[in-house]
């Protein structure tokens, strides 16, 4: 079974930075991608950066240039450098891991229990 870890979460102001991480435990088949995506209250879950299994990134329009993904090689970890955090940025964030059980059916969603990012004004 799956299980993610976070941490890295807190208050901090306008303009500074915090920095997630992401440890996962347990073993899939084929792992597609690792990343990160928040809710804000009232608000719908909404991706903020992806990185694949071939390293390639994807990040919402809202944090490009401010945040930024990684990972270690074994997809073991993903971590979310984010930088000149804004109000707006208020959320819980959720880690997330894609990727196969098993050769047969289809890919799974797997989701950490969320740690919140508080930034003030």
């Amino acid at each position: 079974q799956v299980q993610l870890v976070e941490s890295g979460g807190g208050v901090v102001q306008a303009g500074g930075r915090l920095r997630l991480s992401c440890t996962r435990s347990g073993s899939l088949f084929r792992l597609i991608a690792m990343g990160w995506y928040r809710q804000a209250p009232g608000k719908e879950r909404e991706l903020v950066a992806q990185v694949t299994s071939g390293q390639s990134t994807n990040y919402a329009d809202s944090v490009k240039g401010r945040f930024t993904i990684s990972r270690d090689i074994a997809m073991n970890t993903v971590h979310l450098q984010m930088n000149s955090l804004e109000p707006e940025d208020t959320a819980v964030y959720y880690c997330n891991v894609r990727g196969y059980a098993s050769m047969r059916g289809s890919f799974d969603d797997y989701w950490g229990q969320g740690t919140q990012v508080t930034v003030s004004s």
